[in-house]
């Protein structure tokens, strides 16, 4: 019985998703491609994804910018398993004092709608593959 439930939370996930992307909020379709969240965004994206990691950033930030391709090359190698997004904290402080972002950029990983680990500074590929990893197998 358990897995039949498993497979039915499954397809429910996958239905939210699909409705998500054709809601447009985003303004990003293409799930190989981080999501561009906002506050009204980022809890439904969560909830809707079984594990998410959102990227907290700036345009202003050096290391920021250091990230963002190894951002992007992970939603590609992971798209279907994870679920990315990326939210300005200028632009969004509502979040960004909710999650108590201090530096950036931070990376906040949600597992099932709640936040499970967050990881500060530039981290280099093979660690943060090594970190989602562990999440997919449990």
């Amino acid at each position: 019985m358990g897995s039949d439930v498993e497979i039915e939370l499954e397809q429910i996930r996958r239905r939210k998703m699909i409705e998500l992307r054709k809601k447009g909020d985003s303004g990003n379709k293409d799930p190989t491609h981080p999501t561009d969240l906002t506050d009204g965004t980022l809890q439904e994206f969560v909830a809707s994804n079984k594990l998410s990691v959102i990227d907290c950033w700036a345009a202003w930030c050096g290391p920021c910018m250091m990230l963002a391709p190894i951002i992007d090359q992970l939603a590609a190698e992971y798209s279907g398993r994870v679920a990315f997004g990326k939210l300005n904290v200028d632009e969004n402080p509502s979040t960004s004092a909710q999650y108590g972002i201090m530096s950036i950029p931070t990376l906040l990983i949600f597992n099932n709608g709640q936040l499970v680990d967050r990881m500060v500074g530039v981290q280099p590929l093979q660690s943060l593959k090594a970190g989602l990893d562990g999440y997919l197998t449990k």
